[in-house]
């Protein structure tokens, strides 16, 4: 044989193997019925969806993986205050390196806006709300180059309180809503006692509970110019204490385990008043050693009127500030974190 022969069909089995091999190939993509591309897209698409997940439901603190170590400022939403004050010792306690540190505003009041502005300005971790984030802020943390998430870890009510002495049966949405515009001014016009109504709120720019009211209640009016603005919740209570025609709103975890004001009954229509508190109701004189409870039912259910979720407010942006945020989440959606977050009055996402 020549060399010319040889060489020839040295290229010829070499075509014939390649031919082969791409038969094989091709065959295998046309029985899984996709494309490279297919492929491709498919685990970027996977890799993207992965990266968006809460990382783990764990069954309790200690079983949260990706927990960063460091100091993270968090802060935001006075709602959150009975979940904080229940289950971050027992995060620190669990993870010695993971260290929680509430911040609160220099120059304004401590709510959901404020924690919310104080995320995207890079003075906190992460940020805790108790209202959905606004369109505003998702564009401003698109204009930094991020984006912002809002992961749900409870539900919760609003109740409506006043004095101890006001003798009413409850009120509408539609009454919240006159009392809070400024179109009644007196207790008689809703069955009660001839006793001026003095309104009293924190201001919508600071808080999550005001920024919600004002959407859900107010609808498309404002605040009239009745309304006594307030510090906080605490604050708020503390002038409704002592004011008989006093009315203030705030989370029901905050305003039916306190004993100085009561909270009414609240529904859509006269005939559908419903309870934010468990009946029977407890009189505040035996409080503290007794104190009312969440009507946890109908707030899960929807029959009471006035829901919300919070939320913990995370900044995508890659660094260890959203590993912090996404582990605290965690920390509070595993199956120890929901039962605190039911054991501090709220209602459980999950």
């Amino acid at each position: 044989m020549s060399r010319s022969q040889e060489t020839q069909e040295q290229v010829l089995l070499f075509f014939l193997i390649s031919l082969s091999i791409g038969l094989i190939v091709g065959g295998f993509w046309w029985a899984s019925g996709r494309s490279v591309n297919d492929v491709t897209n498919r685990l970027y698409q996977q890799n993207r969806n992965s990266s968006s997940k809460i990382v783990d439901r764990a069954r309790n603190f200690a079983k949260v993986n990706n927990v960063p170590s460091g100091i993270f400022n968090y802060g935001g939403s006075t709602t959150w205050a009975p979940i904080r004050k229940i289950a971050d010792p027992i995060i620190q306690s669990n993870w010695l390196r993971y260290r929680l540190r509430y911040t609160n505003p220099v120059y304004s009041n401590p709510g959901s806006g404020t924690g919310i502005r104080m995320l995207l300005d890079g003075q906190l971790s992460f940020s805790q709300s108790s209202r959905p984030l606004k369109d505003k802020e998702y564009a401003q943390a698109k204009q930094r180059g991020y984006s912002l998430r809002q992961i749900p870890i409870a539900i919760d009510g609003i109740a409506i309180g006043v004095h101890p002495d006001l003798q009413i049966p409850g009120l509408t949405i539609s009454q919240i809503k006159a009392i809070y515009t400024g179109k009644i001014f007196n207790w008689q016009e809703l069955g009660g006692a001839d006793i001026p109504i003095v309104p009293y709120s924190r201001k919508e720019y600071e808080g999550g509970t005001v920024s919600f009211f004002a959407d859900n209640i107010l609808g498309d009016e404002d605040f009239g110019r009745n309304v006594v603005f307030v510090r906080d919740t605490t604050d708020g209570i503390r002038k409704v204490s002592s004011n008989i025609g006093g009315i203030y709103y705030a989370t029901t975890a905050e305003m039916i385990y306190q004993c100085k004001i009561k909270s009414l009954p609240v529904g859509r229509t006269p005939e559908s008043l419903i309870s934010p508190y468990q009946k029977p109701f407890i009189p505040l004189s035996k409080c503290p050693q007794k104190r009312n409870k969440v009507n946890k039912k109908d707030l899960r259910n929807g029959k009471y009127p006035i829901t919300r979720r919070l939320f913990v407010i995370i900044k995508q942006d890659g660094h260890t500030d959203e590993t912090a945020g996404l582990a605290y989440t965690n920390f509070l959606l595993s199956d120890q974190g929901q039962e605190l977050v039911d054991k501090a009055g709220f209602i459980p996402i999950h």
